[in-house]
């Protein structure tokens, strides 16, 4: 079993930038691909970013690229999400997430899921 604790979401001005952190525990998850997805008030929860613990296999969505970096610090079991340059339309809940397969992290169904953090850009 892994449980995946996310923090570091709050309110912040646009053009403003937030260091969101999720915290893995219960087992080893050192083959795991790591994802970061987002859900906006009536919309579909959508991947914005993912990595393996390694670094490689990086992937961000179009809206994330250039603005959100996805890293992980293996020794903490932490993956972090900076978001940089965020706008209004990044409001939403940030959701971390964690699967053995990168292709069910990439198509939205990986096994286990954080509770999420709430991000709110006010323009």
């Amino acid at each position: 079993q892994v449980q995946l604790a996310e923090s570091g979401g709050g309110l912040v001005q646009a053009g403003g930038s937030l260091r969101l952190s999720c915290v893995a525990s219960g087992r080893t998850l050192g083959r795991h691909t790591m994802g970061w997805f987002r859900q906006a008030s009536g919309k579909e929860r959508e991947l914005v970013a993912a990595t393996r613990w390694s670094g490689d296999g990086t992937y961000y969505s179009d809206t994330a690229e250039g603005r959100f970096t996805i890293s992980t610090d293996y020794s903490k079991n932490t993956v972090y999400l900076q978001v940089n340059s965020l706008k209004p339309e990044d409001t939403g809940v940030y959701y971390c997430a964690a699967d053995l397969s990168p292709r069910m992290v990439r198509y939205g169904r990986p096994g286990y899921w954080g509770q999420g953090t709430q991000v709110t850009v006010s323009s």
